[in-house]
């Protein structure tokens, strides 16, 4: 499993073609040549690039969905609208499709950042504003999500 490291500002030509930069393709290299997904996000206007292990790891959950259940059905369709397989091309360059690229507002400089096994591509402005958000208080959505991960592993906080 990909453990991806990073936040990265890119360019994008007017192609919708976009260098991803050495050090995550670096941390790529294992999974290249398996190819990639992109789809838009659940929650933020971004993308969502996911390698291809990690794409078969999530469908393997959708799959297991009840498809006679209509809130799962509408979910599958949502979920898997407007996505895309997409190829590492020999320059280094992932072709973004022109719909994704519309949904989440990508323009010329991009904020690729790493979400531990996919890698989230951001309008660098929304980007900057989602982590900035002065609603989110940090400190207690980490308590909320993480603090009670210690209890009876001996974790380290």
């Amino acid at each position: 499993m990909l453990n991806l490291i990073g936040v990265h500002e890119c360019k994008m030509d007017a192609k919708g073609r976009v260098m991803i930069p050495a050090a995550l393709k670096k941390q790529l290299l294992p999974v290249l040549e398996q190819g990639f997904v992109v789809k838009r996000s659940v929650f933020q206007k971004c993308l969502e690039l996911y390698p291809m292990s990690a794409w078969n790891q999530t469908m393997n959950k959708v799959n297991k969905l009840n498809r006679f259940v209509k809130k799962n059905n509408d979910f599958i369709r949502m979920f898997t609208a407007g996505v895309k397989l997409v190829e590492m091309d020999a320059s280094g360059r992932l072709n973004i499709p022109k719909d994704l690229m519309v949904f989440a507002n990508l323009k010329s400089t991009l904020v690729l950042s790493s979400a531990v096994d996919k890698i989230e591509f951001w309008n660098k402005e929304a980007y900057e504003k989602s982590i900035n958000n002065p609603e989110v208080d940090f400190g207690q959505l980490a308590e909320d999500v993480m603090g009670s991960l210690n209890e009876g592993d001996n974790g380290v906080s």
